[in-house]
């Protein structure tokens, strides 16, 4: 069995199994605490998450996991895609892995989806550029603390295009079983007055799920963001805005700063319950 094992546990997060688990599952109870009791969700098909240090963007990332606790025994299978920071990729890398190991145990890798996958030319096997990435091991602990069982389909995302990284979702949409997660940091390194101008512009972009509005300094995840977008408006998906703030706000100086989303996908006719 080949088991990709964690490369930031003790630096973006606690490497211990009790303090990661305390650590996280304080994020969700602050988020669940401030969420408005007058305006309660339906759980989302797709969220927009940020990949920073827990430190840092944390609290805003937990604000969209906690959308997920009334369907911990319902997903499934979890789509992940975040952009490869480390590794040049053409299309999507698939890992070859069987399962991703955090200091939480082991999430097991859905290997007959990522087959599927791999019908598609943009779609290829590089454990390269999975060995070293951060944007999508730091989703793991929280997904798992949020979850129940679920198994893993994830891609690193480099050289691709909108309608490559949208088809790769509609194959994989699934139903109620299956949640599409985009990881993605906004603006880096503006002062702060410049990145709230330009994370707002992104903000406003992914509520009209408009990828054409994006920009190479929007996200760096911009490409799977954008191909969310396009997958969201085909499958009759709204976007809200959960939380936006940057490391500014929450753990770092106001100089240069990093920018964090968070924003859930569900469908128009029933955004929010009664």
């Amino acid at each position: 069995m080949r088991v990709r094992g964690p490369a930031v546990a003790g630096t973006f997060y606690p490497g211990d199994a009790a303090e990661l688990s305390s650590v996280v599952e304080g994020y969700l109870a602050t988020a669940l605490a401030e969420t408005s009791s007058d305006a309660p969700w339906v759980t989302p098909k797709a969220l927009i998450v940020p990949h920073a240090g827990y430190i840092y963007s944390g609290p805003i990332a937990a604000s969209a996991y906690a959308r997920l606790t009334r369907a911990r025994e319902t997903i499934r299978r979890v789509v992940l895609l975040g952009p490869s920071h480390r590794v040049a990729v053409r299309g999507l890398a698939a890992t070859t892995a069987d399962a991703f190991l955090t200091p939480l145990g082991e999430v097991p890798i859905d290997r007959e989806a990522l087959e599927q996958s791999l019908t598609l030319p943009q779609v290829h096997l590089a454990e390269g550029p999975h060995l070293l990435e951060h944007s999508l091991e730091v989703q793991l602990p929280f997904l798992q603390c949020v979850l129940t069982d679920f198994s893993l389909v994830p891609f690193s995302v480099g050289d691709a295009t909108t309608e490559e990284v949208r088809e790769v979702l509609d194959l994989l949409w699934g139903g109620d079983e299956t949640l599409i997660l985009i990881s993605s940091d906004l603006s880096h390194y503006y002062d702060y007055e410049n990145a709230c101008r330009l994370d707002a512009a992104t903000t406003s972009a992914i509520e009209a799920l408009d990828p054409e509005a994006l920009e190479l300094e929007s996200a760096c995840g911009r490409v799977p963001v954008c191909g969310l977008l396009q997958a969201a408006a085909r499958h009759s998906l709204k976007a809200s805005t959960i939380d936006h703030r940057n490391s500014g706000d929450t753990a770092g100086s106001r100089n240069q700063v990093v920018g964090y989303g968070a924003y859930a996908f569900s469908p128009v006719r029933s955004q929010y319950s009664s």
